[in-house]
């Protein structure tokens, strides 16, 4: 027989008590005198001995009703070896990302989940174990008790698919018992459908007592002047925040201007105007909540002048050399018979206007040219021939039939990338460019500008790195007058600016998301990042005089890193954690409705033991217990 709370049976000590009570009465008899006493001392003597036979029945059955007691608060048990349950394999699934930096009864949850792992997980027990970032395959608490001591935070998020991916790929021979510590921020109900129904899966879901937040959510560019830059810093409020939040700049390190804001819910932004330089800094905040999201790294490139050439017909393109000054921009028109190929990869942007056919050659390099990070412009001539050919290497949109029908163009979709920071505000009424002869266009993309009739003006195809607009008609002067709108100049500057050279130099760990720098190398080099506290080598492609990065999962820690061509600074990059965890009411603790919810580890492993056991004798233990309650009644009533 074993115990599952063996610690219980210190206290069959507390038997000594009634036997001591028994043994050492200190009752004691009073001598009275009668003058016929024949009859009493009978009596006398009967009483003695009815009262003594009592006395120790009492004993035992109370000595029985404390001993069955104690051991069924210990729960005693028969190993049940024949079991099917007995060799299932067992996953503890361990979510370490900055949400479970949140502080419940106990601390911080993630603390908590690693000391009740260290302090209740038996040692003989083996099992394998799955944070965000690691895995620690058939191992024992013993072997992994320093990791779980040194285990930080993981900017990679908690994704439950991931997790029973890989536990649904260790084949095994027996089920598995799943234990998932998390508290549940994000997941959806119908993430969890990938356990199998063979596997026990018991979810301990920590819970924050403070849930109040605010998170600086991003930093962009809001007005660039002649001397200073305006970025705008947008923060969010989860709970209620009824404090002023400090929010400070720094550059380099350097406090350059310091705000009270008040955040009471939702989202809220704050701008603060800088000298048009380098910038390589952060915004940071200071809150009750969660920590991880309290700074924001970015950086601020030194800017230079964007190269921009139109391919067409130099009338045509007159427009453009008024757009494209040359304050910012190095701009050239080149008819198609008299461009050189080898400039193309040099540009930041490129405007095909009215080219009636573009050869096969020019589509290839174009191609290559958008997947390398360039903007390329679109604007149908209206004898096209082999358009559709060429914006099918783009993606899923094509010009359908031609309409000599005039329209007006009447709606803007503000919410576009390409109008950041262009309208204070929405503009209802304003003067309508309207076309003479136009295409409609077949695209799944939403459109940036419309015609009154719904159908699309202008749209576009991005990608990672790039974007191709793409005009429903052409500009010229003879079938539009949108030259003459106050739009274009925002236009068409916004759309030759390099999605990496708007400014705002940031990446989110773990997106993927790919950053060219401008950088001549050699066959042998690399470029590496680097800070103060870590360093690391990121994928990284040669394109000619750029280099195109991905970072995958690094780096482990946000900061403001340096990109390096040995020991040459190319240029800044800031990183930051993903923000989609800083609302802490997003618990969804629904997720164990299929499976098996428990407060704490220790429970986890007395229900698999149980789970494990025969018929649980603790119960007949309660019953004896009260049985022999119930005699000892019976004895203080009858027994005389």
């Amino acid at each position: 027989m074993q115990f599952k709370h063996p610690e219980f049976l210190y206290f069959l000590f507390l038997l000594v008590i009634p036997i001591l009570v028994h043994l050492f009465q200190l009752r004691r008899f009073k001598r009275e005198y009668f003058t016929n006493v024949q009859f009493l001392k009978e009596l006398a003597v009967q009483t003695r001995k009815s009262s003594t036979i009592k006395k120790w029945l009492l004993l035992f059955t109370r000595l029985l009703l404390l001993t069955f007691l104690i051991l069924a608060f210990a729960q005693p048990f028969f190993s049940a070896k024949e079991s099917p349950k007995a060799n299932n394999e067992m996953y503890i699934v361990l979510d370490n990302s900055y949400s479970m930096q949140a502080k419940g009864k106990q601390g911080e949850l993630l603390k908590r989940a690693v000391q009740d792992l260290l302090e209740h997980t038996p040692e003989n027990q083996s099992f394998s174990l799955m944070t965000n970032s690691e895995n620690y395959w058939n191992t024992d608490i013993k072997s992994i008790q320093k990791e779980l001591q040194n285990l930080d935070y993981s900017a990679t998020g908690f994704e439950i698919e991931s997790a029973i991916a890989k536990i649904n790929a260790r084949k095994s021979a027996f089920n598995k018992d799943i234990i998932v510590i998390t508290d549940a921020i994000g997941i959806k109900n119908n993430q969890t459908k990938g356990f199998k129904k063979e596997d026990n899966v018991y979810f301990i879901i920590p819970e924050a007592e403070q849930k109040n937040n605010v998170a600086v959510d991003s930093v962009y560019l809001t007005q660039t002047l002649d001397n200073f830059y305006e970025i705008g810093v947008s923060l969010s409020s989860y709970g209620i925040n009824k404090t002023e939040t400090p929010v400070a700049l720094y550059n380099k390190g350097k406090l350059i201007a310091k705000t009270l804001l008040s955040i009471e819910n939702g989202k809220k932004s704050i701008n603060f105007t800088i000298p048009k330089e380098e910038f390589n800094g952060y915004v940071s905040i200071e809150d009750k909540g969660l920590s991880y999201d309290n700074t924001y790294y970015f950086s601020i490139t030194k800017s230079r002048k964007t190269n921009v050439i139109s391919i067409g017909d130099s009338e045509k393109s007159n427009f453009l050399a008024r757009i494209y000054t040359s304050d910012e921009f190095i701009y050239s028109n080149f008819p198609l018979n008299s461009l050189d190929y080898n400039q193309i990869e040099k540009q930041d942007a490129i405007i095909i206007n009215e080219l009636v056919t573009i050869p096969q050659a020019l589509q290839t390099t174009l191609k290559n040219f958008v997947s390398k990070g360039g903007n390329v412009i679109f604007i149908p001539s209206n004898e096209n021939t082999n358009a559709n050919s060429f914006l099918a290497n783009f993606g899923a949109i094509q010009l359908q039939s031609a309409t000599t029908n005039e329209k007006k163009v009447t709606k803007i979709n503000f919410n576009h990338p390409l109008f950041n920071s262009v309208f204070e505000k929405k503009v209802d009424n304003f003067q309508y460019p309207m076309v003479k002869n136009s295409f409609s266009i077949k695209s799944k993309t939403p459109s940036i500008l419309s015609y009154e009739d719904q159908s699309t003006f202008l749209t576009s195809i991005k990608n990672d790195l790039s974007s191709v607009y793409v005009f429903a008609a052409p500009i010229n002067k003879s079938n539009s007058n949108f030259q003459n709108s106050p739009l274009i100049v925002p236009i068409f500057y916004n759309m030759s600016q390099n999605a990496l050279r708007l400014g705002i130099s940031d990446i989110k760990i773990g997106s993927n998301q790919p950053f060219v720098v401008e950088t001549t190398m050699g066959k042998d080099e690399i470029v590496e990042l680097k800070n103060d506290i870590e360093r690391f080598i990121p994928s990284q492609q040669l394109m000619a005089s750029k280099v195109k990065m991905t970072f995958n999962e690094n780096p482990k820690n946000a900061g403001n890193f340096g990109i390096f061509n040995g020991n040459n600074l190319i240029e800044n990059l800031g990183f930051n954690y993903n923000r989609s965890e800083s609302n802490l009411s997003q618990s969804n603790s629904n997720i164990a409705d299929d499976f098996s919810l428990i407060n704490d580890v220790d429970s986890v492993f007395n229900t698999i033991q149980t789970d494990r056991t025969d018929t649980q004798i603790w119960k007949w233990f309660v019953m004896l217990a009260l049985l022999f309650l119930v005699i000892e009644l019976l004895i203080q009533k009858f027994v005389k």
